[in-house]
């Protein structure tokens, strides 16, 4: 398994603990899209980078963190293919996976604090899609999205 992830200068601190994490505790090879600082900047330009990496399968999931976490799912959700959850408790990471079939984890470097946020990626990580009970539901949201996307 490969992990796309990237930040903007708010979860700057948190992505590098992030990466610690699944490096040395999870043993997850992963990639950094950046930033690569704490110097202010757009949280589009990564969210965009980490979901493309998902969509074009070089990565098979992402985590992009952000301040709130809610912008970067915003943006994430506009890239074909991609589901991206914000969770800022497990709960709502595992839910994203097991029912929702999420791709794409972001976080709120100022909701949680280091602690919670690892507990939340390895719930990410660990929960598989139940798969064909909600299959309808995202085919669904797939299909208005490519229905979207195909307007010209």
């Amino acid at each position: 398994m490969k992990i796309a992830v990237g930040c903007d200068h708010g979860g700057f601190e948190l992505k590098e603990v992030i990466k610690e994490y699944l490096s040395e505790e999870l043993h997850i090879q992963y990639e950094d899209f950046g930033t690569y600082n704490k110097v202010r900047c757009d949280y589009p330009d990564y969210a965009f980078l980490v979901s493309h990496a998902v969509s074009t399968k070089k990565c098979d999931l992402g985590i992009m963190i952000d301040g709130a976490g809610i912008g970067s799912a915003m943006m994430a959700n506009k890239v074909p293919g991609v589901l991206a959850a914000c969770a800022n408790e497990i709960y709502t990471a595992e839910n994203s996976r097991h029912h929702n079939g999420a791709n794409v984890l972001t976080l709120g470097s100022m909701v949680i604090g280091p602690g919670v946020a690892k507990e939340i990626v390895k719930t990410f990580l660990t929960t598989k899609f139940e798969g064909e009970r909600n299959m309808q539901r995202i085919n669904s949201v797939l299909e208005i999205e490519k229905r979207l996307n195909n307007r010209g």
